[in-house]
């Protein structure tokens, strides 16, 4: 059986980005260790009701305990709240909707399955929102596999906390005209991040609520694929205007869009659909962008456009250097290729269809 001594030295490498990279032993932030046979229960004490971070903290110590406890050990992480021993304590933050106020459009970029460049639309859909001289942010609500900071090169930049008054705010980064937000700015690089479905709402809300956006004209929100119970919470709790849906030719993703459709138009969510756009809708060689080769099938995404009464914002082709684009930080829709001209249209397109 392990001892308390083993488990906290495991949290010594939980790190609080936001309080100079200190532990959370280093913080007292341990209020208790249970250590029972087969199960370790540690107890986290915040010293209010919403730590900008809590949801991220208690993740990441759960999957650093899931990492280092021995095989069929379950490791458990509760909370409780502890007024810190300060002269003056500060209201706690409540969630609302104070930090959109000045946000114009709130879009939500959304696929039936993972696979299909949504994340790489978004990216490339809000730079080229900021190229035709938006205000544009956005939010990169995949939790489970964030990707944002690889593909705007802002890996290893944590966002600053800051009080204003009785709230406390998160500042995005900026870069290529964009505001930025991820949970992938307050994760070390590979690091998988754990989270029950409660939990992973509460933090796709931090990422939009508790964030300073300030004055934007477009909010584009990076949904996790799928169409389950977190997509559902974050669409009714975010205001959003509508949204955008992304697939790639093929018959086989008819029934992945019509997920996603469904979920949209569902009573309970009743959001419009602005359109969708194919992705890898052909190749280009980057030395012959006369050329097309249709690898998935030709005009998948028009076909299934007009089956669900939709329109289609436009098709993305495969270059090359789209990928490479992503990997090194660059997104494509900075150049003038096919590709960056397609997302170009597409953003001209959105906008007309907001009145933007």
């Amino acid at each position: 059986m392990m001892r308390r001594e083993e488990i906290l030295s495991i949290l010594e490498g939980v790190k609080h980005p936001a309080r100079g990279e200190q532990s959370l032993v280093e913080l007292e932030m341990i209020k208790d260790v249970e250590i029972q046979e087969g199960a370790v229960t540690v107890t986290l004490a915040f010293p209010k009701r919403r730590d900008p971070l809590a949801e991220y903290l208690i993740g990441s110590a759960r999957a650093a305990l899931i990492r280092h406890l021995p095989e069929g050990v379950k490791a458990e992480v509760k909370t409780v709240v502890e007024e810190a021993p300060k002269p003056a304590q500060k209201k706690p933050l409540d969630l609302d909707l104070s930090g959109l106020s000045e946000v114009g459009h709130i879009i939500g970029i959304a696929s039936g399955k993972g696979g299909v460049g949504k994340s790489t639309v978004a990216v490339n859909l809000a730079v080229a929102l900021a190229r035709l001289g938006f205000k544009v942010g956005l939010a990169d609500a995949d939790v489970y596999g964030p990707s944002v900071p690889t593909m705007t090169g802002t890996e290893g930049q944590t966002p600053q906390a800051f009080q204003d008054g009785d709230k406390e705010w998160i500042l995005p980064i900026e870069k290529y005209g964009v505001k930025w937000m991820s949970i992938g700015y307050f994760a070390d690089r590979g690091q998988a991040l754990i989270w029950r479905g409660p939990m992973a709402c509460n933090a796709l809300k931090q990422m939009i609520l508790q964030v300073a956006w300030g004055e934007l004209d477009f909010l584009l929100v990076d949904m996790p694929p799928g169409t389950g119970d977190i997509h559902i919470s974050l669409v009714q709790d975010i205001p959003m205007e509508g949204a955008v849906i992304v697939t790639t030719p093929q018959n086989v993703a008819l029934a992945d869009v019509e997920k996603g459709v469904n979920m949209f138009r569902n009573k309970s969510v009743a959001k419009p659909l602005f359109g969708l756009v194919e992705n890898m809708s052909w190749f280009t060689p980057e030395a012959h962008p006369e050329e097309r080769y249709y690898l998935f099938g030709r005009d998948g995404g028009a076909a299934m456009a007009a089956r669900f009464g939709l329109d289609l914002l436009g098709q993305i082709p495969i270059v090359q250097g789209i990928r490479e684009s992503g990997d090194s930080g660059e997104p494509a829709a900075l150049g003038s290729r096919p590709d960056s001209l397609a997302f170009l249209d597409i953003a001209r397109t959105l906008g007309s269809k907001v009145g933007a």
